[in-house]
């Protein structure tokens, strides 16, 4: 009776034993760093919270939305198979809220607070300046200064080369040049929604008559289709980079080892933060973008470039304490890290109109748009090889040109794991973009 016993007591141990593996597994699974029930229970009460219409309509409600999607998304599109070849994390932030959106899967209050915290609050504004300045006063001085020089040559390559393949291509499939060039190629270089499409459209209304709304419509498809392609090339160069150590500067412009100790940038320990310092980084950031604003008032450039630039000038002369330029670096590394992913849902929900892509969606477009992006990347590969930087790293600040602004910039260095690129990309869609818009107006009035 005994074995018997002992016989069906081992059978047990040896059935409940894969139960408990399960279990277990479960139970330690992490999305993103949290443990699988945790966040369940975290996703549950959000929705719960947004489907009873009882979600705060403020910066804490939106957080939530975007926080909880933006690691679940992120998380699948690091490990769905050919998607995480190419930045799918990037893509499904970006792609899946929008499709959700125009499913009508949000409801009004969720909806609400998304767009308190990204349009009203304008965070999609802190992170961009969090970025930008603290990666421009964390970087070594010699490489920053050398980098933005050095980049100004690939840039204009990149923006050729992608004017006369998409113009060829376009013709090919039927388009006119005149159409080619003024709504496909230009929409998709101009620098983003607010800082290409919508002085565009003002322009074009002004010259060719109508309303700037019903050319907002014809310019966004083209500008969004060029930023997932753009995001597409990123996460391919990625990959290239790993097979190709030489190629590869890991998140660095500059071939700095091969020229000059003075170029190695000086990566200070990250085992201690003060966060003392780091709240000062926060106020500079801040203090960077105000500057930047009153700037454009006296010198009538647009105020994200003039913070650019302010930044530059200010890490040139070493106005700023190493210790405050510590603290802004830190704060960057923790938006780099945290706030990328959830930014984007939040960018996918509100900036990316899946109905206005699929109007004009065909093999056709796509093709030209994919054309303009990938001869600017192609093209900043090869110039920039010349230019003694890494070929992976200078296609990609080239390929930020073709992408949606700020937005582009997050999801094209996210899609990479390049962040640390970010002052060279926003220089690169900035600066581009405004001369593009510059550009184009001036050749629509001559050539209507």
């Amino acid at each position: 009776m005994s074995l018997i016993s002992n016989s069906g007591s081992a059978s047990d141990a040896a059935a409940s034993s894969p139960k408990r593996r399960l279990l277990h597994t479960l139970l330690t699974y992490e999305i993103g760093v949290i443990p699988l029930p945790y966040f369940l229970a975290i996703a549950l009460t959000v929705f719960l919270s947004a489907h009873f219409g009882l979600l705060p309509k403020n910066m804490i409600g939106g957080l939530a939305v975007i926080m909880t999607m933006g690691v679940f998304f992120g998380q699948l599109g690091q490990r769905l198979p050919i998607l995480k070849e190419i930045g799918g994390g990037a893509i499904l932030c970006l792609l899946l809220p929008s499709v959700l959106v125009f499913y009508g899967f949000f409801g009004p209050t969720t909806i609400d607070a998304t767009k308190m915290l990204m349009k009203e609050a304008n965070f999609l504004y802190f992170v961009i300046a969090s970025l930008v300045v603290g990666s421009i006063l964390g970087m070594d001085r010699f490489i920053l200064v050398q980098g933005m020089i050095r980049m100004f040559v690939p840039l204009v390559a990149g923006t050729l080369a992608a004017v006369t393949a998409g113009m060829a291509v376009g013709m090919l499939f039927g388009y006119s040049a005149y159409h080619t060039f003024f709504f496909i190629i230009v929409p998709i270089i101009g620098g983003g929604i607010g800082e290409g499409i919508l002085p565009l459209s003002l322009a074009y209304s002004a010259i060719l008559g109508g309303t700037p709304d019903q050319y907002v419509a014809q310019l966004v498809p083209a500008a969004v289709v060029g930023n997932i392609i753009a995001i597409i090339c990123a996460g391919v160069l990625a990959r290239i980079a790993l097979k190709k150590p030489a190629w590869n500067g890991d998140g660095m412009l500059i071939r700095a080892k091969e020229e000059n100790d003075l170029f190695r940038e000086k990566e200070e320990s990250t085992h201690h933060i003060d966060f003392r310092y780091m709240g000062a980084g926060v106020l500079l950031i801040c203090a960077f973008f105000i500057l930047g604003g009153l700037a454009e008032k006296i010198v009538h450039i647009p105020g994200p470039v003039m913070m650019i630039l302010l930044a530059v000038l200010f890490k040139y002369l070493r106005v700023i304490p190493p210790l405050l330029e510590q603290g802004s670096k830190s704060f960057y590394k923790l938006v780099s890290v945290a706030f990328i992913w959830p930014v984007m849902i939040g960018l996918g929900m509100l900036y990316v109109p899946l109905d206005s892509v699929v109007e004009v969606f065909s093999v056709g477009y796509v093709v030209v748009c994919a054309s303009v992006v990938v001869s600017m990347t192609l093209a900043g590969f090869l110039i920039g090889n010349l230019l003694k930087m890494f070929p992976v790293e200078s296609a990609i600040v080239t390929c930020c040109h073709s992408g949606l602004g700020g937005t582009g910039d997050v999801a094209i260095l996210s899609a990479s794991n390049r962040m640390g690129l970010m002052p060279f990309a926003q220089i690169s869609t900035r600066i581009g973009g405004a001369s593009t818009v510059i550009l184009a107006t001036l050749l629509l009035g001559f050539f209507h």
